[in-house]
């Protein structure tokens, strides 16, 4: 039987289970939209109301579920309305895929100025993407999606793209069978786990630092981790990998504290962001051991041993090669890294009393969808995350606006959890017209929504470094409870962190989107900046 490109395209998605596309219909890709239409059985679409938007959902729906998430935008303006999405798929190394449209295949490259035409589309997507390639004749099909999903997620997991001109959806040959694509095997090499088990066992004061390499290895590293009595650590992305009621668990300010004195720095899955770019300070005689799938990593940092392997199967490797060895218990003295730390992350205020009362409306499979926030930086140290994956980020791209369409990505791959995006009030109106796609599609994510008239980080700069002149900082905004409302949300306003708490657990409980407005007087917020970047340690 003869079948379209685009027929042959969403056949290669099925059977790589993607079950949910997110995107805007447009001309140049009906035809693709018109098979999504035909499948709807198999995939479920959800519409957006703008570009970024979609982008953003498949990016939650990737990051929390670990499975692929596709979004399909029209040529050019639509590419790029995605590609804060497409940034943050790239710094967060999350498995998204995007599918997009081009003018007529023989047009390409002329300079022509047709509709939604840009220079050179395939390069710009090369640009923010792993991998991307254009489909020219169906008979491409097959095997370039079967390489997107093979380059997506083998190694260090991240966005692919692929374009097809408008004259080539439509085009028909006799469909091939296609299977799932197989993402290939990092080969480890059993001599540095060997030279890696010799440096863990000279070490004294071991430091174990995860990032999102480590997502699926939590049992592993706990493993490692009781095994030498290490603390783990992480910034962002790592969070939850080992629970935060872990006894082995410090969070960066308790971490920091012990690193005076580590003398062996393990990095699994991570950039070591914490230790190397934030913290700008390392103990003398210091070792570090690298654990990361991107073989590149290790040119990027250079440690004194690396590892280019799987984290889990790199962790378990480690644990079998340390044989019968087993440190003391240390966890007494680990307690109270972390009951010091405590006490002192108490100081950011209000910040910290709303993120307890959040943490206790949460279930603990709850998901938690920051933002470029003052709440969302403090919650980098602040909020306890008990599972892989329950704390979602932006990882190093810290852009404003992606958290609200992330958190309604996430909810769609986890529909029986609940999800909690926190907000500033200037990041929140990047997406605030996803308020109708939350609606539409019945997406019962609670948005907190904190207001403090400004886009508070710039704020506080411009007065404490540029003597108070501001510039841009300051923001008018809308009744956010009338603004939800008139979308039908359930909306209401909460003006102390106990009121909040009731407020996320009746919203949760109803199960319906929801929006939750809390007033914050200008200005008033504590500076978490000191734990995120403390001074150097003696200065």
């Amino acid at each position: 039987m003869k079948k379209t490109t685009a027929d042959i395209m969403v056949e290669a998605l099925v059977e790589n289970g993607v079950d949910t596309v997110f995107g805007i219909p447009g001309a140049h890709s009906y035809e693709l939209s018109d098979a999504l239409a035909r499948r709807g059985n198999d995939i479920r679409f959800v519409h957006s109301r703008h570009e970024q938007g979609a982008g953003y959902m498949a990016y939650g729906y990737a990051k929390s579920s670990g499975k692929p998430g596709v979004f399909t935008v029209v040529p050019g303006p639509g590419v790029l309305n995605a590609g804060a999405a497409l940034c943050t798929a790239y710094g967060g190394n999350a498995p998204v895929m995007c599918l997009t449209g081009n003018i007529m295949s023989h047009l390409i490259g002329q300079g022509r100025g047709q509709l939604h035409e840009l220079p050179d589309q395939l390069a710009t997507l090369r640009g923010l993407t792993k991998w991307s390639d254009r489909i020219d004749h169906p008979s491409q099909v097959a095997d370039t999606m079967a390489l997107a999903f093979t380059e997506m997620l083998s190694g260090r997991q991240r966005p692919v793209a692929v374009e097809v001109p408008w004259d080539v959806f439509g085009q028909k040959l006799p469909a091939p069978d296609q299977t799932a694509a197989r993402p290939r095997h990092t080969v480890m090499d059993p001599d540095a786990i060997t030279a890696a088990a010799k440096m863990i066992a000279a070490a004294t004061n071991p430091l174990i630092m995860v990032g999102g390499g480590a997502l699926d290895a939590a049992a592993e590293v706990l493993a490692l981790a009781q095994k030498i009595q290490a603390p783990v650590t992480a910034h962002r992305s790592g969070k939850g990998i080992v629970s935060d009621d872990n006894p082995l668990a410090m969070n960066l300010i308790a971490s920091y504290d012990y690193f005076q004195k580590c003398d062996l720095l393990i990095g699994i899955g991570s950039r070591l962001e914490l230790q190397f770019m934030r913290w700008q300070w390392r103990p003398e005689g210091l070792k570090v051991l690298r654990i990361d799938i991107d073989p590149t990593e290790m040119v990027r940092l250079k440690p004194d041993l690396g590892v280019v392997a799987d984290a889990a199967e790199a962790s378990a490797a480690l644990v079998e090669a340390l044989g019968d060895r087993k440190a003391e218990d240390r966890t007494a003295e680990f307690s109270d890294y972390n009951t010091r730390a405590r006490a002192a992350s108490e100081t950011v205020q209000p910040q910290m009393s709303y993120l307890d009362a959040i943490r206790r409306a949460l279930p603990r499979d709850g998901f938690f969808v920051e933002e470029v926030s003052q709440m969302g930086f403090t919650a980098r140290f602040g909020f306890p995350v008990y599972k892989p994956r329950q704390y979602v980020t932006c990882a190093y791209q810290d852009n404003l606006g992606f958290g609200y369409n992330t958190a309604l990505g996430v909810k769609i791959a986890n529909p029986d959890k609940a999800v909690v995006s926190v907000n500033g009030d200037g990041g929140f109106m990047f997406g605030m017209q996803e308020m109708a796609t939350a609606m539409q599609h019945g997406i019962g994510v609670v948005a907190v929504v904190f207001n403090n008239n400004a886009y508070g980080n710039v704020r506080r700069d411009q007065m404490n470094v540029f003597n108070g002149r501001l510039l841009g900082s300051e923001l008018h905004n809308p009744d956010f409870v009338a603004m939800a409302q008139s979308f039908g949300m359930r909306a209401e306003r909460a003006e102390t962190p106990e009121a909040l708490e009731q407020a996320i657990t009746a919203a949760l409980e109803a199960g319906v989107p929801a929006l939750i407005e809390v007033p914050v007087e200008t200005g008033s917020e504590t500076s978490p900046w000191p734990f995120l970047h403390p001074a150097p340690h003696g200065s």
